[in-house]
């Protein structure tokens, strides 16, 4: 495997307090990565500074290659570079339809009579089709309200969404909360498909079984610092839990 991602000795402040002090780790390519940590210890922050909604401060990060540009890195380049992140709240339009939501400001278009734009549907539905496709995943139809999926199915439609993008890396922010064991399997499926196509993932969750039963390696903040890195398979449980309250 090659190295796809890496921190070194990245720092954060807001005002006065430290968020970040100095986080450094690699991430290979085709490597699930469990992002673990209390409340506070500087996950989610981190994170946005790896998608360019937040500058870092001091430090450098590395992404296939090259160094990440700051202060200029942001959403949009992250994205062009082939970082993706689906937020907890999947960002999805409920009311729209599968497609709709996949090709969410990006539609594909056709000129009517040669002049007026109009979407292409029959376009957008099929391309939607074989993003499902690709995922493996189960949705009744491309034309099915949003809304109206289960929880699971929701998060299948985010990641065939990141999909369009071809991602290298997908960020998962607590992907599995909140729903039914049975779901919970499925989105953890989706995660090892994604490693199967040789995307990144770093998968953040509270979860711990989740992250031990799909994870590579794990990476514990606490306070702003990484405090364990270890690969899944020589830790456990009750080792990762006593890193994050900071019992070891």
């Amino acid at each position: 495997m090659s190295t796809l991602l890496e921190l070194h000795n990245v720092t954060k402040r807001f005002g006065p307090v430290e968020v970040l002090k100095g986080v450094s780790f690699s991430l290979e390519a085709g490597e699930i990565l469990g992002l673990l940590g209390d409340n506070g210890a500087g996950k989610s922050t981190l994170m946005k500074i790896i998608t360019g909604i937040y500058s870092l401060e001091g430090g450098e990060i590395i992404f296939s290659g090259k160094p990440i540009p700051y202060p200029q890195h942001n959403p949009r380049e992250a994205r062009a570079l082939g970082i993706e992140m689906i937020y907890q709240d999947l960002a999805l339009a409920k009311q729209q339809d599968v497609a709709a939501n996949i090709f969410l400001g990006q539609e594909p278009t056709y000129r009517f009579l040669g002049f007026w734009p109009m979407i292409d549907k029959a376009k957008m539905e099929t391309a939607a089709q074989a993003a499902i496709a690709r995922l493996g995943a189960r949705i009744p139809s491309v034309k099915y309200p949003v809304g109206q999926l289960s929880g699971g199915q929701q998060q299948s439609v985010a990641i065939a969404r990141a999909l369009t993008f071809n991602p290298k890396l997908v960020i998962m922010d607590e992907p599995t909360a909140a729903l039914a064991v049975r779901e919970v399997e499925h989105v953890l499926d989706l995660a090892r498909e994604l490693k199967r196509q040789g995307i990144s993932v770093i998968l953040i969750s509270h979860r711990l079984p989740d992250v031990f039963a799909v994870s590579d390696r794990i990476i514990v903040l606490r306070q702003g610092t990484v405090v364990a890195d270890e690969h899944t398979a020589q830790t456990s449980m009750n080792n990762v839990v006593a890193h994050i309250v900071g019992a070891h």
